[in-house]
């Protein structure tokens, strides 16, 4: 019913400016006439009369069919431009055109300045009547926005004086929701200094920035340079931090995939921001093909990366996607959110850990996936160093189980999301990890060898599925759950301190939905066994960041807020690292994806530890550290710097096995 209101409306809104038409058509050739003979009625005499009567018609006719044609009726007068007034200009010209064939039909002759006048006039009125309501809607809306509460308008500065910023100052000018003025805009282009802008002087490039905001008292910043990089992006807004003005932004170029421009998607400018990250591009259509029409299993898809990957995925249409997460509330909220944008998915959630491995047998016999991304994980490094045995039994023992269940039920592909903190760890967080990588690759080993041999499953049938296991390794993710972002936002809510464990301390970011893009395309590269290795950017200083935080919430660091150095926590670097001296790197297609060389290393060993740190960490054991040593040898202990645990490390029993060959096909021994 709503949608036949609004067309009706609409209907009525073209009828009435046909007839306005009409009516101003017929008016500007009665006008030509009378000027033609100095308004005097008595002189044009009725053989004139006559024959305006017979021509005017089709005159009008002709004018309306032509401005049909050139789509005058569906335009939006309100924000009407040079497009609107071009095509209208072109549809007069064709109407002249049909009123000469008229003219060659009829043989019907009027005094030349009748043609004439009547075209100008003509055009003037009906060009009129359109840019007029435009004139008269912005008069009423800057009135209306200057009386708002008795305000003044805020005076606004554009960074960026392109096609982006010309749409944008005719947004707000036509906005009768924001009471703001565009007084200036700033663009680097020194040959656009000293010109206008949709009337808004553009004073010159950023180094004016902070003299323009004096000069024009400026209180806003709004930055609307869509396909600027990250580096532009970044230095521009440090120099508008140093003002007091409130910061907003436009979405990026690839976020604005509409190439729509308005104030409804202006937002405040945020910490991503300020870190110069140019931003990410995968191949969609490569994405799209490996996802589409397949069943997608995600493991801790409540998470902040689970979550994330199955907004992405389910954008791509699997046949069915199945979230799998411990915490309900975290899968019930991601539930909700996809049946609210994806009302046809296949959506099945259900609740269970990873470490249960009988649950997790179960979840692939009632299933089958595809494609598995496991996600699940603890990953809080001071809290997994109070419970190292959590550490082993979650992300060890349940990335086993998961990748083991992948193998023997035939997935596709098993995609491991793992952590730089597994590259020579000294926590023991990190240190899982690293063993899940390993648990990975020597996976993708079995599943090589038992796709090669043809071997059977336990019921005689063959089974030469290959499963491709790989590995994708990054840095951290703004905003992701525990992590510094959310921490210093909460402390400066409360007014600070803003707590850096280190003046030193660095650290590679991404943001979530960048991370998520390049984990989906670097698990279509695979091929087996790789640990990708995201290209993670500049490193930051976490100090850095908190000032530029604090900045952007409106305070002053070390003034408004303090800044408190707590010192390093156990397990914690100065410095991450993203990859093994061992490893070395493979480019791929895409620059940000590359891949790490695999590290050698004797299945049979590798096996007998896993089995052994599960054992270990369900026995509540007080030595899982120095074991999960033997496993890493790169982990050191925090409370035993460089011991290496009794037993054979991997290093030592890979000496006994040449290297590419694998122990009893590379099976696990249980």
């Amino acid at each position: 019913m709503k949608r036949i209101h609004v067309d009706r409306k609409r209907a009525v809104r073209t009828a009435l400016l046909v007839v306005c038409d009409a009516i101003f058509i017929a008016f500007a050739y009665i006008l030509a006439l009378l000027m033609r003979f100095e308004f005097d009625f008595v002189q044009i005499g009725e053989t004139y009369l006559h024959a305006y009567q017979i021509l005017i018609i089709p005159y009008i006719l002709i004018a309306i069919a032509s401005m049909w044609a050139f789509r005058l009726y569906h335009s939006i007068w309100t924000y009407a431009s040079t497009t609107e007034l071009t095509h209208l200009v072109l549809s007069w010209l064709v109407t002249q055109a049909g009123i000469l064939v008229v003219y060659f039909i009829t043989q019907i002759r009027m005094p030349l300045s009748f043609w004439i006048m009547g075209a100008i006039l003509g055009f003037c009125f009906t060009a009129a009547l359109r840019f007029g309501y435009r004139f008269l809607r912005m008069t009423r809306v800057r009135m209306r926005a200057d009386s708002v509460n008795g305000k003044t308008p805020e005076n606004v500065m554009i960074i960026g004086a392109g096609s982006a910023g010309r749409d944008l100052i005719h947004e707000i000018k036509f906005s009768d929701k924001l009471n703001w003025k565009v007084v200036c805009a700033i663009d680097d282009n020194p040959s656009k200094a000293g010109k206008y802008l949709d009337g808004v002087p553009i004073v010159g490039g950023r180094k004016r920035i902070i003299d323009a905001v004096k000069e024009y008292g400026v209180t806003q910043i709004v930055f609307d340079i869509p396909s600027a990089t990250g580096t532009v992006r970044r230095d521009i807004l440090e120099i508008c931090q140093q003002t007091d003005c409130k910061l907003l932004a436009m979405p990026g170029i690839y976020q604005l995939l509409d190439g729509q421009v308005n104030v409804s998607r202006l937002r405040e400018v945020q910490i991503e921001d300020l870190l110069g990250r140019d931003p990410i591009t995968i191949n969609s259509d490569e994405v799209h093909d490996f996802i589409h029409d397949k069943v997608v299993l995600i493991t801790g898809g409540g998470g902040s990366i689970g979550s994330e990957l199955c907004r992405q995925i389910a954008a791509d249409c699997p046949r069915q996607l199945v979230i799998f997460d411990i915490y309900e509330n975290n899968a019930y909220e991601i539930q909700q959110e996809l049946l609210r944008c994806y009302p046809e998915i296949n959506l099945e959630v259900l609740i269970g850990s990873v470490r249960d491995e009988g649950r997790v047998s179960w979840l692939f016999d009632q299933y089958a996936p595809d494609v598995v991304f496991h996600a699940a994980a603890h990953k809080h490094v001071p809290l997994m160093e109070k419970s190292p045995n959590e550490a082993v039994k979650n992300n060890v023992m349940g990335t086993y189980n998961v990748a083991k269940a992948a193998l023997e039920h035939g997935a596709d592909r098993f995609v491991l999301i793992s952590t730089d903190k597994a590259v020579n760890p000294t926590n023991i967080m990190g240190a899982s990890k690293r063993v899940c990588e390993m648990i990975v690759q020597m996976m993708d080993r079995r599943s090589a060898v038992r796709c090669e041999e043809n071997l059977f499953n336990d019921d005689g049938t063959l089974s030469p599925v290959r499963t491709i296991f790989s590995a994708v390794r990054f840095g951290n993710v703004l905003g992701s759950n525990g992590s510094v972002i959310p921490l210093f936002q909460k402390q400066i809510a409360e007014g600070g301190p803003v707590t850096v464990t280190d003046k030193n301390i660095i650290r590679y970011f991404m943001t979530i939905p960048e991370a998520v893009g390049l984990v989906l395309q670097a698990a279509f590269y695979a091929e087996g066994g790789e640990i990708f290795v995201l290209d993670m950017g500049d490193p930051v200083k976490i100090d850095d960041m908190a000032r530029k935080l604090i900045r952007l919430s409106g305070f002053e660091p070390d003034v408004d807020i303090d800044i408190v150095y707590t010192g390093l926590r156990p397990g914690e670097k100065l410095f991450e690292e993203m990859l093994m001296n061992e490893e070395g790197l493979k480019e791929t297609p895409n620059r940000l994806i590359h891949i790490g060389q695999p590290i050698q290393m004797d299945d049979d060993v590798v096996s007998r530890k896993i089995i052994e740190l599960g054992k270990e960490s369900w026995q509540e054991s007080e030595t899982i550290k120095v074991i999960m040593a033997s496993v890493v040898p790169t982990y050191k202990p925090s409370f035993a710097s460089g011991c290496v645990a009794g037993g054979t490390s991997v290093n030592n029993a890979t000496a006994n096995h040449p290297a590419g060959t694998l122990p009893e096909n590379g099976k696990l021994r249980e």
